[in-house]
């Protein structure tokens, strides 16, 4: 790969990442107003279906189209012809044949997948997100191939226009849900058919790009079809399941919470609304996790095999650094967010039920933060098969965990099987990436004198002014937006001024930051 085309590689990844950071954080903060519209009863309804539609985008986004664009390199790398009628065509036809069969099994037992959630009237809501699959075949394909081609723009615009619409469209169904006095399972419903707009969306963009480069038509060659299907499909679900962590333990929630709950002693309306009031706990993660993983993220393009062989010394620095830094960034967000949320739970959501169980939740930022890291590396190197086996092995935690601690704790007792299943998905990822770099130190990078005197600046500081003026921003919503909106803010600037006078980074650590000067100054030089 010549210079030309390794910029273009690594601008590509970039504008993937930040496109993938725009769309999480429009996928949170979209669920806090459609809570405050529809309550927690709404909120619980659409939480049901979207681990359903997550999966569908996924499979979309990264799974499929990761495959086609590995089968298309290869393919290229042998001097094939990629042409209609011996690529888009067949790959097409397999992506049909698998969503097609999702799509069946999705529709045609809606009510047992209703009844399994513990809720019969939500039949109609899966068959709707089931149509969500025959949609994926054109995105995944067209994904792919511009991917294949190291073009990520299409595939980034896409990304975005497809969360946009559905953000408006589902909030758009919330107002008229209110405003109507509709039946409150049509979010539910709405929710599919909003994910089928962003699609819609996302496949206009995308041909709008393959129109002005189409392929030849070709002629008629053999067609190894054996090595698509096993190309798109085992390596399209693992690649799935990578992208799939928080969704997947979301998934299990779905379909234990509720009937554990009613074993835990509550009735089904109020197991339905603490099931809603768990999830409030969601957004907030994902956007926490974000921040955390979000220098592991920028980090994936230069994490390869070749990379490593060719600057080992280069290549250790630079991953140790990002670890750091997602570490410090996660820690600071888990930590600064617990202290906090009795007033973040009434600002966004008006009031303050089931503070302690998510305060308790919150804890998977930290811990989810550091399974992406290491999942990410050992993606990057090739490992993917083996790390999607342990996310697999984490959802079967989850589920028997549930199974075990919320009849006995309720909400608290899922909170708590959230955050052991991630402590076992971490700890499989740290040691196998140990095991696959034995010269990589996850942890030893970590001045932990430094992170224990800021975390403790950070708290004490929270801890005083919530004292002299937290009680006051209660009431008015709009004074408690201001209070926390300048403790966030000044706690993890404070946070992080702690971390670099007491030398938590090197020089050649922070020169990794842009406006690296700006933090120079406020750093003492680690010995």
């Amino acid at each position: 790969m010549n210079k030309g085309e390794t910029d273009k590689l690594v601008k590509g990844a970039f504008l993937l990442t930040l496109a993938g950071l725009i769309s999480k954080i429009l996928s949170a903060g979209y669920r806090i107003p459609l809570q405050n519209l529809t309550g927690d009863l709404g909120f619980y309804i659409y939480q049901q279906v979207y681990p359903l539609l997550g999966i569908a985008i996924v499979l979309a986004l990264y799974g499929f189209p990761s495959a086609i664009s590995r089968s298309l390199v290869h393919l290229k790398s042998e001097g094939k012809e990629i042409s209609l009628a011996n690529f888009y065509w067949p790959v097409f036809l397999i992506l049909l044949g698998i969503n097609g069969v999702l799509f069946l099994l999705i529709y045609c037992n809606a009510s047992t997948i209703a009844n399994w959630a513990g809720d019969i009237q939500l039949e109609k809501t899966y068959q709707n997100a089931a149509f969500l699959f025959l949609f994926i075949p054109f995105l995944a394909l067209l994904r792919g191939a511009f991917q294949g081609n190291n073009d990520m723009k299409p595939t980034a615009y896409s990304q975005v226009g497809e969360q946009l619409t559905r953000v408006f469209l589902i909030i758009l169904a919330a107002i008229l849900v209110v405003l109507h006095d509709l039946d409150i399972y049509y979010i539910g419903e709405f929710a599919g058919i909003a994910s089928i707009g962003g699609f819609l969306t996302a496949i206009f963009l995308l041909l709008f790009f393959f129109g002005r480069n189409k392929p030849s038509l070709g002629t008629r060659v053999e067609t190894p079809w054996k090595h698509y299907f096993k190309t798109v499909f085992i390596f399209g679900i693992v690649a799935a399941l990578n992208h799939m962590i928080l969704l997947v333990i979301q998934f299990a929630d779905a379909f234990t919470l509720v009937p554990n709950l009613l074993s835990h002693g509550l009735s089904k309306l109020d197991a339905m609304k603490d099931k809603g009031i768990f999830d409030r706990g969601q957004p907030l993660i994902q956007l926490g996790t974000v921040l955390g993983s979000s220098f592991a993220l920028a980090l994936i393009p230069n994490i390869s095999k070749q990379n490593m062989e060719k600057n080992p010394a280069a290549f250790y620095r630079s991953i140790q650094g990002a670890l750091a830094f997602s570490f410090y960034l996660a820690a600071g967000a888990t930590l600064g967010l617990i202290m906090i949320f009795p007033e973040v739970n009434v600002l966004l959501y008006e009031n303050d039920s089931g503070t302690k169980t998510l305060q308790i939740l919150v804890m998977s930022i930290l811990l989810c933060s550091i399974v992406i890291t290491a999942t990410s590396i050992l993606q990057g190197l090739g490992y993917m098969k083996r790390t999607a086996g342990f996310i697999v092995v984490a959802v079967l935690v989850k589920w028997i965990a549930n199974d075990t601690l919320v009849p006995l704790w309720g909400i608290t007792g899922s909170a708590l099987a959230t955050v052991f299943s991630l402590c076992v998905l971490g700890i499989a990822a740290v040691f196998e990436l140990k095991r696959k770099l034995p010269k990589l130190e996850f942890f030893g990078n970590i001045n932990w004198s430094a992170f224990l005197k800021a975390s403790i600046g950070m708290i004490l500081y929270i801890i005083v002014m919530d004292y002299f003026f937290a009680s006051n921003a209660l009431f008015s919503r709009i004074r408690l937006l201001i209070y926390v909106v300048f403790i966030s803010i000044t706690g993890g600037v404070l946070y992080i001024i702690l971390l670099l006078r007491c030398r938590a980074f090197s020089k050649e650590e922070l020169s990794m930051l842009p406006y690296p000067l700006f933090f120079i100054r406020l750093h003492k030089e680690r010995k």
